[in-house]
Order: structure tokens, then C-alpha cells, then sequence
């Protein structure tokens, strides 16, 4: 049992006024370190003071119950000074109850509210993680449709001079913003360990590695956006076949090469 769990019917008994002795002390001394139960404490006299005059709501714990009517048998009897004092103290001890009872539903309404808050808080998080990864995605695909449909993008087809069906790949690039997509139909399966290799052929300098690709079982294959060094000016674009890690530079002949058209 928690320290809060322990004082809770004290709380209720303590905001009623119903408290005494050395409960009450220690409850005093409790409060005095604890901002939690004061808080709930002001919530639980802010409820009392607006629904003490309710009749009706949930049947208190019996501990609370027990301990506040022990409460109201301690307090000193006053004389009867008229016919209609007893009806009058019928009459406090059913406010005493009621409140009791009213302050205890009040208590747990701001406990399941709490825990729904909570909830909430976990959804909308979940929902912006969510919104976020859309957005990245529909920025990716935006890209892709760029680069295809870029007038000034350039398009590479690459081709072999072996017999049909010929291996073949297009090439979609744009200098300005590195971006490029290569498309490969018909190419043929790939020894174990090895994958095929993209080169971007600059106008001066060594080949560039445009990405790694391995044919599915119709011999297509795709590489889109690889890293490629901001507004490399391409003259060509080529293949060769590599280690499946990839390598720096061409260590094989080219299979496949492409200009721009």
C-alpha cells in the first residue's frame, strides 16, 4: 500500500472535519510534506462545499464509513432546547454521510480522469509519429515523380549486345539536385555473393558508385536516390558486376553502358 492509499480515507474524514486526535496529527504532518494529498485534500473540500447537500452517490468504503460515524458519536451532545432538535441532528447526521459519500465519488472521478488524460496523451503522440512518416513518405514519392518527369532530367537507356531478350536499363537523373532513378528489365541472374553495381560516369574524373542492385526471378531491378555527390555532371552511366558489399572503383569489365539522349 502507497502512502497516498494509506491516507485516503483520512483525507476524507480530514476534509469533512471529522478527524481528531492524533490521526488528524499525523495526517497534519503528512500534508506538510506531501503536495499531492494537499492537492487532493482542496479538491476534496472544492467538492464537498458544491455537492454536500446531494442525498444521493456511491456507498462510501466501510472503513471511511465506520470511522465517521465513531467521529459523530465523539462529538459532544448538545441540550434539547426543543421538540424539533431531533430532527434537526436526523437531518446532520444524513449531511455528514452524504457528504462523506459525495467527496469519496468526487475523488474517484478525478482518479479515472486522471488515467484517461494519460491515455489521450499516448494517442496523440502515437498520431503525430504517425503523420510524421506520412509526410516523409509522400516527400520521397514526390522526388521519384520529379525525377521522371523532369524535362531537363536526363535519360540514360542502357543496353547489351547480347541476343533478345536484351538486358536493359533507363537511367533518370537531375544534376541540380542529385537525384536519380535507374529502371532494369531482362538482366540476367547473378553468381552467389555478387551483385550488380551502377557507376555514374563523370565528365572528368573516376566512376562514381550510383548504388547496388540483384534482379528478381524476371530480371528487374530498380536503384532510386543513391548518395551521390552534389551537381556531379554525368556523361554516362554503366555496370559492372561486384562484390554484393560493393566496391569504390570498377573491379571488373562493364557489362552495360548508356549516354545521355
Amino acid at each position: 500500500m502507497s502512502a497516498h492509499e494509506q491516507y485516503a480515507d483520512d483525507l476524507v474524514l480530514y476534509a469533512l472535519d471529522a478527524l481528531r486526535g492524533e490521526e488528524r496529527a499525523r495526517l497534519d504532518e503528512h500534508l506538510a510534506t506531501c503536495p499531492a494529498c494537499r492537492l487532493e485534500l482542496e479538491q476534496l473540500r472544492g467538492d464537498t462545499a458544491l455537492l454536500a447537500l446531494s442525498a444521493t452517490g456511491p456507498r462510501p468504503p466501510q472503513r471511511a464509513r465506520q470511522r465517521l460515524l465513531d467521529a459523530v458519536a465523539r462529538e459532544p451532545r448538545l441540550p434539547s432546547v426543543a421538540k424539533a432538535s431531533p430532527r434537526r441532528s436526523w437531518w446532520g447526521a444524513l449531511g455528514w454521510a452524504a457528504a462523506a459519500a459525495v467527496a469519496i465519488f468526487a475523488l474517484s472521478l478525478w482518479r479515472e480522469n486522471a488515467a484517461l488524460k494519460a491515455e489521450l496523451r499516448q494517442d496523440l503522440l502515437a498520431w503525430r509519429a504517425s503523420a510524421s512518416q506520412q509526410e516523409l513518405e509522400l516527400g520521397q514519392a514526390r522526388d521519384v515523380v520529379a525525377t521522371l518527369t523532369a524535362s531537363d532530367a536526363m535519360r540514360v537507356t542502357l543496353v547489351s549486345a547480347k541476343t533478345p531478350p536484351q538486358p536493359q536499363g533507363k537511367a533518370f537523373y537531375l544534376r541540380n539536385r542529385s537525384s536519380l532513378v535507374f529502371l532494369a528489365n531482362n538482366m540476367p541472374p547473378l553468381p552467389p555473393q555478387k551483385a550488380y553495381e551502377l557507376w555514374l560516369i563523370p565528365t572528368t574524373g573516376a566512376p562514381i558508385p550510383a548504388g547496388l542492385f540483384k534482379p528478381d526471378e524476371r530480371g528487374s531491378a530498380s536503384v532510386v536516390n543513391p548518395p551521390l555527390p552534389a551537381g556531379a555532371e554525368a556523361k554516362a552511366f554503366a555496370i559492372t558486376v561486384e562484390n554484393e558489399a560493393g566496391s569504390p572503383a570498377p573491379t571488373t569489365p562493364i557489362l552495360m553502358m548508356g549516354t545521355g539522349e
